[in-house]
């Protein structure tokens, strides 16, 4: 949990409590609503004025950040978890781009912020996307040198193919097939048959 910076201190209690409602809440909303929920609506519904929401969460992409830190632990758990079962190499990726898609499918329209926080350096989600861009790297990497991927393949483009199929897959023509199809689709890119 971050501490006050202003004075050196841990948040009071109260305050501790205020965000942790804050966060409780805006889960809800953005479960319901997707990522673009009303900021102000948070505000509301946790019962804090938007200037204490604000103190907390200065921007939508600090509060889904701050979201994501337990889906992001639960990936990186699935990470370790993928590299002990010493899957073959082509497995492990193809195991590692599912996992990465059930993360950017927390919440209905995750992948647009997720791709902004990409080409920007002041995103509060730019450091976690590049982190799983060099978890995907590795993964692509080993299964290129074993032979089942094709060189010209970069793991950023796997990582932003995982972000498009996740958004692809919430469009109105989407249906329940959407989303295995193009993850089909991807894999048939990376992999040499």
């Amino acid at each position: 949990m971050a501490q006050d910076t202003s004075s050196g201190r841990a948040p009071r209690a109260d305050a501790r409590k205020n965000r942790a409602h804050i966060l409780e809440t805006a889960e809800k909303v953005f479960a319901a609503n997707g990522v673009t929920g009303s900021m102000d609506t948070i505000a509301k519904r946790a019962g804090v004025g938007p200037g204490t929401l604000y103190r907390h969460f200065p921007t939508r992409e600090s509060l889904l950040a701050e979201l994501l830190q337990t889906r992001d632990r639960e990936l990186e758990a699935k990470r370790q978890a993928i590299e002990q079962e010493r899957l073959d190499p082509d497995t492990a990726l193809s195991e590692w781009l599912d996992a990465l898609a059930v993360w950017v499918s927390a919440f209905d329209g995750l992948s647009e912020p997720l791709r902004e926080a990409l080409s920007e350096r002041t995103s509060a989600l730019t450091i976690t996307c590049q982190g799983f861009i060099t978890s995907t790297d590795k993964f692509l990497e080993a299964a290129q040198e074993a032979g089942g991927a094709r060189s010209g393949v970069r793991g950023r483009d796997l990582f932003l193919g995982v972000l498009a199929t996740a958004w692809v897959s919430n469009a109105a023509m989407a249906d329940k097939s959407t989303a295995t199809a193009l993850a089909s689709l991807l894999r048939s890119g990376w992999v040499i048959d």
